[in-house]
């Protein structure tokens, strides 16, 4: 079992701690706060052991799991790395596109792993439809939220929308040729709802909403490819597969045939895909320690978690040439 370790006792670092604490691929040796009093209370109501130091705790574990605050992912990624430990960091990776660069780097130099946390790649309801998504040529994603302070210290893209923006890029075999985007700020001093349009080279389109400041939660995304259309709820755990395949001659009574301007049929059909139900924060983890054990790339990895990150700073700084 590989020594863990969690960098960040909030409402986030909480969860990991517990289901790492119960998973048979980790042992939990400890956590750290820079809150030495929030450390303390964590401590005493979970049993969990409080390091008082940093560097203590890293030099303790294999794995270092980091779910403290954005600005500090690449510092504490790099102290981690430096001495040879795995990181497991919270989306998104870092703060700047640079010191993602340097952490893949320091991945190298180091020999060591490292895994984002872009949960929705674990949802069951994406898994369970994500080898039916074959060269989409036209994506639409709603990820809308109630108003929640926590999370309001960055723009709403990454927030929420880097989740699709992750999914997207892990379905979209195509560089991004051009990204137009619009966000407000309405509550917040960043952005709380945002729209961006992101091309691919390959002429693919995806049009991506977030909102943080919504009446209902929503976590929808729909894939449209060429004879499928697939749906995918994030929030609710169910997916809707559409296809269409050349009718038959002599169609039954209650099959659906549609026939285009060019007098071609195609027949309707429904597929229902299972979804197998599972804690994707704790599927993320012992992935990872798969990945570790056997020396795999892990189903997230820097790589991909830098390149989420990239084309989510790209729709920000559109946002700003839009204002401007």
């Amino acid at each position: 079992m590989l020594k863990a370790g969690v960098l960040g006792a909030g409402h986030l670092g909480k969860i990991h701690l517990r289901l790492l604490n119960e998973s048979k691929k980790y042992t939990l040796v400890g956590f750290y706060d820079p809150d030495a009093i929030n450390g303390k209370k964590v401590a005493d109501e979970f049993g969990y052991r409080y390091f008082d130091n940093i560097n203590t705790l890293i030099d303790a574990v294999d794995v270092v799991d980091i779910v403290t605050p954005t600005l500090s992912h690449f510092d504490c990624a790099r102290k981690a790395m430096e001495k040879g430990k795995h990181v497991f960091i919270e989306k998104p990776v870092t703060n700047t596109i640079e010191e993602a660069e340097t952490l893949l780097k320091l991945e190298k130099e180091y020999r060591v792993k490292g895994q984002v946390g872009h949960v929705e790649r674990f949802n069951p309801s994406f898994t369970a439809v994500k080898e039916k998504i074959q060269e989409p040529m036209f994506i639409e994603t709603h990820r809308l939220a109630e108003f929640n302070p926590r999370g309001t210290d960055v723009p709403v893209v990454l927030d929420l929308m880097i989740h699709d923006i992750d999914a997207i890029l892990s379905v979209v075999n195509s560089e991004v040729k051009q990204i137009n985007a619009s966000g407000v700020s309405v509550i917040s001093k960043s952005p709380d709802i945002a729209n961006a349009r992101i091309e691919f080279e390959n002429g693919c389109v995806a049009n991506l909403t977030a909102s943080r400041i919504s009446l209902k939660n929503m976590r929808k995304s729909r894939f449209f490819q060429r004879d499928a259309y697939i749906s995918v709820d994030f929030l609710e755990k169910k997916v809707e597969v559409v296809k269409m395949k050349d009718a038959p001659e002599n169609p039954g009574d209650f099959d659906m045939i549609l026939q285009n301007a060019e007098g071609e049929k195609k027949q309707i059909y429904f597929e229902n895909p299972a979804i197998k139900t599972n804690n994707a924060i704790l599927d993320e983890l012992e992935t990872f320690a798969d990945a570790i054990q056997n020396n795999t790339v892990p189903v997230v990895s820097l790589e991909q978690g830098a390149k989420a990150l990239k084309v989510a700073l790209q729709i920000i700084e559109s946002f700003k040439k839009n204002q401007e």
